[in-house]
């Protein structure tokens, strides 16, 4: 899709990333009208709510360009877990052949058609809980910088940088310096790989 642009912003959509979380439909209904064309509208919508509705999206597929100012990077890395669904990254994000990027959501189910990224396969048979059991944490010097990204052909998602990883309800998992998330869904020890990819003949390419 072509970009939108106003006087202060320019507006990107990637269909390809997009899990209709429905974030835009309800924050800014007037300008994000998927029954009109074009569906972006920001003519109806002042620059600080149509920013504040843009980075209300959990999967990126809605970014922008301030003329006056770069988005805004989360101070924190953050992997929060989504019940019996993917997990959804935020930060200074590195993803190999992608822009960077402060927002994705990562498959987890095993079941995607469009790895590493979400495409809610998960609603079809998938349980994982968005609450489990706190886990090891590390001492980190920092909340923030960069965070590699790096997914393994019919293997986990391995994450190299500063992490905090949190459950549904926000409440602190974790934090990493260096993580290892399932992407079979197979794994006992869920979020995290332990392995079950291997015994299970787990395939899938690491990037559609």
């Amino acid at each position: 899709m072509k970009p939108v642009e106003t006087d202060d912003l320019k507006i990107s959509f990637d269909m390809k990333t997009c899990i209709h979380a429905r974030k835009c439909w309800l924050g800014l209904p007037k300008v994000f009208d998927p029954s009109q064309r074009p569906w972006i509208q920001p003519e109806h919508g002042s620059t600080e709510d149509i920013v504040a509705t843009i980075d209300a999206c959990p999967s990126g597929a809605l970014s922008y360009e301030r003329k006056d100012a770069p988005e805004t990077t989360p101070q924190v890395n953050t992997v929060r877990l989504w019940e019996n669904g993917p997990v959804e990254v935020r930060g200074d994000l590195r993803l190999p052949g992608e822009d960077p990027r402060t927002r994705a959501v990562l498959c987890r189910c095993g079941k995607t058609g469009n790895p590493p990224f979400c495409d809610n396969s998960h609603r079809d048979g998938f349980e994982a809980t968005g609450l489990p059991p706190e886990g090891e944490s590390e001492e980190l010097e920092a909340t923030g910088g960069p965070l590699e990204v790096k997914v393994f052909e019919d293997g986990p998602i391995a994450m190299k940088g500063n992490v905090e990883v949190i459950g549904s309800d926000g409440r602190r998992l974790a934090r990493k310096s260096k993580a290892f998330l399932c992407r079979c869904g197979l794994s006992s020890d869920k979020p995290f790989c332990d392995g079950s990819h291997k015994d299970a003949g787990f395939k899938k390419a690491a990037k559609a």
